[in-house]
């Protein structure tokens, strides 16, 4: 996987080993890249080397943070060490945040000792802490690090931004630097990715259903297709875009404890504010086949495109996540397919 160069880095020699020297301080390339990654433009790509670097002018007794190689992971590390020296150890996580790559091992104790080895730490510190984000705990256990390494683990806090209080108060946290948060802020900018991810699938249906809009008893008319298939590639839209907007924004509130539920209920008013706003010109979908079958698709996919958020959302745990996909995606997938069924039977009657 290519990386993404770290712009403005220079070097520093400790031990006869050249280090390189990232400034702690952010600038338009490293925003313009977040904002990039925000869209999922080049967001797999969007990784540091793997490594050791320093901020400031670290020594032997300087402190070691260890981070992900996803930049905008190592780009919050680095500018919450703004007027600090320090060692910052990126471990190899295939360019996966902290809290998802120690849920999938990548963050985890075998890799952080290998890189403790292979940059040779011990050779230019000389304590034996390593300060590693609270949401990497689940990879990392700090036993068997001691064991293998000789380094000792301290939890920080769970966002880089209270590591200067952290660090002032002698490495103690504070309860609310335990505490997970998810606000509206934090789930809004997660909107974008959600809609690139999930859009490129979208639209190829969308005009696959505007193409089929064409078809009636006598053959095929591209009339009908611009008429009733504008409509139905709106309802799919709109189906998707209240989803994926809607559903991070209004998440806290929305009735349920899974998250295909809450989505249901997304498209549930989408169903009720359409018929309000249509009233008795719902013919306008077509027959009842057609009226049936977006009753039972626009949900389904409301349903789908919310329990996908549960991969950003700090609500939920991997084996929850499981069990509510055995659950959620079969219903999903049965109530789509029966209603492209009766869309495509409404077609010809």
């Amino acid at each position: 996987m290519a990386k993404e160069a770290i712009r403005e880095i220079s070097f520093i020699t400790r031990n006869g080993r050249r280090i390189p020297k990232v400034p702690a301080e952010l600038n338009w390339a490293d925003t313009f890249g977040r904002w990039k990654a925000r869209w999922a433009i080049g967001r797999m790509k969007y990784a540091v080397e793997p490594g050791i670097y320093a901020v400031g002018n670290p020594d032997a007794d300087s402190g070691v943070y260890v981070s992900a190689n996803y930049k905008m992971s190592f780009d919050c590390l680095r500018s919450s060490l703004a007027g600090r020296d320090g060692w910052i150890l990126v471990l190899d996580t295939k360019g996966i945040n902290v809290w998802c790559a120690a849920g999938k091992g990548t963050f985890g104790t075998q890799e952080l000792a290998r890189r403790i080895e292979e940059t040779g730490l011990s050779e230019f510190v000389r304590h034996r802490t390593l300060v590693v984000p609270q949401l990497g705990a689940p990879g990392v256990s700090a036993h068997q690090l001691k064991a293998q390494s000789g380094f000792s683990v301290v939890y920080g806090p769970v966002r880089a931004q209270d590591l200067p209080a952290f660090l002032d108060a002698g490495m103690r946290a504070t309860e609310q630097m335990r505490r997970v948060h998810f606000p509206i802020e934090d789930r809004i900018v997660l909107i974008p990715v959600e809609l690139v991810s999930w859009g490129k699938y979208v639209a190829p249906v969308a005009a696959v259903f505007f193409f089929l809009a064409g078809l009636n008893p006598k053959g095929y008319s591209g009339a009908l297709a611009i008429s009733a298939g504008t409509q139905n590639v709106l309802l799919l839209l709109a189906g998707f875009l209240a989803a994926a907007v809607f559903g991070p924004v209004l998440l806290p509130w929305l009735p349920g404890r899974s998250f295909s539920v809450k989505g249901l209920w997304i498209g549930m008013a989408m169903l009720v504010l359409g018929g309000l706003l249509l009233g008795r010109r719902i013919d306008v979908l077509g027959d009842s086949f057609s009226v049936a079958a977006w009753v039972l698709m626009v949900p389904a996919l409301t349903s789908f495109v919310a329990l996908n958020f549960t991969g950003a959302s700090t609500y939920t745990s991997l084996s929850g996540v499981k069990r509510e996909v055995r659950i959620a995606v079969p219903i999903q997938l049965a109530c789509a397919a029966l209603g492209i069924a009766l869309w495509l039977v409404g077609l010809f009657v």
